[in-house]
């Protein structure tokens, strides 16, 4: 087991939570799911439901770690720190910051983004200072292609997430958080069209969203997938009645027009 340690109350704006490093990696730290529960408004029990729906997502060691099906010893440090809240629980997850990153994806919504961003500069992020003199130099040298390399990593997973959100506001702050964080220089996301579901352009015509996707099929709106066109675009969405992530076709406002320039005519 890689050595743990809890370092105490960490305070990142008004989030309160218990900081705690390693498990994945020396100086990695991680967040308790129980504490990111609190951060996003949520029961406990709510956030692991949404992780075991898609555990296969969370890879154990690098996204992971569950206190209680893992090895004696993390279960002993789980019962030493008191996270164990009764007999019946029956996981308590701890997270990397590649691990809340995928949560965040199950999530989807922009407060959690917001919050994320939030924790990522100044939790995650943070680095200790080099403490003496002697570690200038080649160790200051390695400490900054580590960095570097970080950074990048971040970067490659961020995007892979950034493309299959279907929340444009979060997609562009994705995209906004990656620049900042490659160049050093503050992005402001800029939401350049604004998208629609079918259901969304539904009610604003007061017809079902099987409707519009008829009528859209008609006039040829559609891209092949995966891809977008001047009326909307393809993005994955996750399905209503299972775990499995399906294509969903947004609406950019020139799609809308016409779906309203149809039904005129009609």
């Amino acid at each position: 087991m890689q050595e743990l340690k809890v370092l105490g109350k960490e305070k990142v704006g008004k989030f309160e939570f218990t900081g705690v490093e390693g498990g994945f990696g020396e100086g990695k730290k991680s967040m308790l799911v129980r504490d990111i529960a609190a951060i996003h408004g949520q029961p406990v029990y709510e956030i692991n439901r949404r992780i075991n729906d898609n555990r296969k997502r969370f890879k154990d060691g690098i996204d992971i770690i569950d206190f209680l099906n893992g090895s004696e010893p993390f279960r002993k440090f789980a019962e030493d720190n008191g996270f164990i809240g009764s007999n019946r629980t029956q996981h308590v997850y701890l997270l990397s910051e590649r691990g809340y990153a995928k949560l965040l994806k199950i999530l989807e919504d922009d407060k959690a983004w917001e919050i994320y961003d939030e924790l990522v500069d100044n939790y995650f992020n943070m680095r200790q200072a080099i403490k003496t003199d002697s570690a200038i130099g080649l160790k200051g040298k390695r400490l900054a292609i580590m960095e570097e390399n970080a950074k990048t990593n971040q970067a490659k997973l961020l995007f892979k997430v950034a493309t299959g959100t279907a929340s444009n506001s979060a997609r562009e702050r994705i995209f906004a958080h990656i620049a900042t964080e490659l160049t050093g220089e503050k992005f402001i996301p800029e939401i350049q069209k604004k998208e629609f579901s079918a259901k969304e352009v539904g009610d604003k015509f007061g017809i079902t969203a099987n409707k519009v996707g008829r009528i859209a099929n008609i006039l040829d709106l559609k891209a092949e997938q995966p891809g977008q066109n001047q009326f909307g675009r393809w993005a994955n969405s996750k399905s209503r009645y299972s775990d499995k992530e399906v294509a969903q076709w947004l609406y950019y406002q020139a799609g809308v027009n016409k779906i309203a320039e149809f039904l005129r005519e009609g």
